[in-house]
């Protein structure tokens, strides 16, 4: 798993809730001391909903789904999330459950930073951490209003 493949899909990504943060390589670089590389099958869960762990994922290479279970029928299924996105963001932000699930269509390469290994960052590179946060900040918000048009929750 390579970190330019990853920085290339988050830089590539054209979509409205895309991480946003104009990071140069030498930072993310930084950064990938933080994450945890890691490989999951087609089918498998990546996010349960109503769990309550702290972590987040970028989507290095796949594509995902995300879906809510006791809604609505035909509500379920939100959205299919495509390499370079993040998921889970609200986790960095408190200890809430989680608000959907999200499952693996494809295989996938995914990046995971913990609550723990952010708090870290922020210790060490409190700046980039800042910066890392906001443009998390700024995924959640603009999720957060389509959520309130569509009245099912993203992630």
């Amino acid at each position: 798993m390579d970190l330019s493949e990853l920085v290339e899909a988050i830089d590539t990504l054209n979509a409205p809730d895309a991480f946003k943060c104009g990071f140069t390589l030498l930072q993310w670089q930084t950064i990938e001391n933080y994450l945890i590389p890691f490989e999951m099958k087609a089918g498998e869960v990546l996010i349960e909903q109503g769990e309550t762990d702290r972590v987040c994922y970028f989507l290095g290479r796949g594509s995902l789904q995300v879906y809510v279970t006791g809604g609505p029928p035909g509500a379920s299924r939100i959205a299919i999330v495509r390499a370079g996105a993040i998921v889970g963001e609200p986790s960095l932000f408190g200890d809430q459950p989680r608000m959907a699930s999200v499952s693996t269509l494809t295989p996938c390469t995914l990046w995971a930073l913990s609550g723990q290994r952010f708090e870290q960052m922020a210790q060490r590179v409190p700046a980039l951490a800042l910066d890392f946060l906001r443009a998390a900040g700024n995924v959640m918000a603009i999720r957060m209003r389509a959520t309130l048009v569509r009245q099912t929750p993203f992630t």
